[in-house]
């Protein structure tokens, strides 16, 4: 069976010194595996796209920028990365150096290797490298979402995961969509498998999300995803009957 071909989506902004460290990494991580970089630029105000033009230059893996012209959010980032990818499997991963691309591999391996009726493999970080007050305010949010959605998970917001192109693209998507994905994954009929992952320090910068800029969306969306599931309590299976 031919390995598929991996689109590892990032989507940044103002992560322009972040990055080349990262593709060092994603090159000695990936070696002799077919794989492309797709960098979606959420309207990145610092050095994002010459960094990226050199990048693309330097490197023997291909190095794809998607730039949009504000930033919109990192759901939408996503989004647009997962419809530029060329791969049969997306890896998504935070362009800030905090997710390791070690697990890169380790995620798309359990995808595959838990068969088609397996949709998504979602890193579930440990040793968490967010201020104390971000960790405690992510654990409630997380022990929230589970209890209500029945997920399966601990930790969606990790940026770590891998998911079949055919299936993230067809998704329901909304701001904020990117933190109920196995949510979203199980409403359409698959399972979910998890991998722990470690956190750590990012290299550069400041982080671009906040404590409580998004928290009553946040409830909002769940609400949201909690009504989407009860209505459909049903996933049928479909195949197509050949005549004569």
């Amino acid at each position: 069976m031919t390995e598929p071909l991996i689109s590892i989506v990032i989507p940044c902004k103002n992560e322009a010194a972040n990055l080349p460290p990262l593709f060092d990494e994603i090159g000695d991580v990936l070696g002799d595996r077919r794989y492309e970089v797709i960098v979606v630029d959420d309207g990145s105000t610092d050095e994002t796209a010459d960094t990226l033009a050199q990048q693309a230059a330097e490197r023997p893996f291909p190095v794809r920028h998607i730039r949009h012209d504000r930033s919109t959010g990192k759901s939408l980032a996503l989004r647009s990365g997962v419809f530029a990818a060329h791969g049969e499997v997306v890896a998504t991963i935070d362009g800030d150096g905090q997710n390791d691309p070690q697990y890169i591999i380790t995620l798309v391996d359990a995808l595959i290797d838990a068969g088609p009726g397996t949709g998504i493999a979602a890193g579930q970080r440990l040793r968490r490298k967010d201020s104390v007050a971000k960790q405690y305010a992510s654990r409630f949010a997380n022990g929230l979402r589970s209890s209500i959605l029945k997920d399966q998970t601990r930790d969606t917001a990790c940026g770590l995961k891998a998911v079949h192109t055919h299936l993230f693209r067809k998704l329901p998507f909304f701001e904020g969509s990117h933190r109920f994905l196995p949510a979203l994954v199980i409403q359409e009929g698959y399972g979910v498998v998890h991998r722990d992952v470690i956190d750590r320090p990012r290299l550069h910068g400041t982080t671009h999300y906040g404590i409580l800029d998004r928290g009553w969306q946040g409830t909002f969306d769940l609400l949201g995803v909690w009504w989407l599931r009860r209505r459909r309590r049903i996933v049928p299976k479909v195949t197509e009957i050949t005549q004569g």
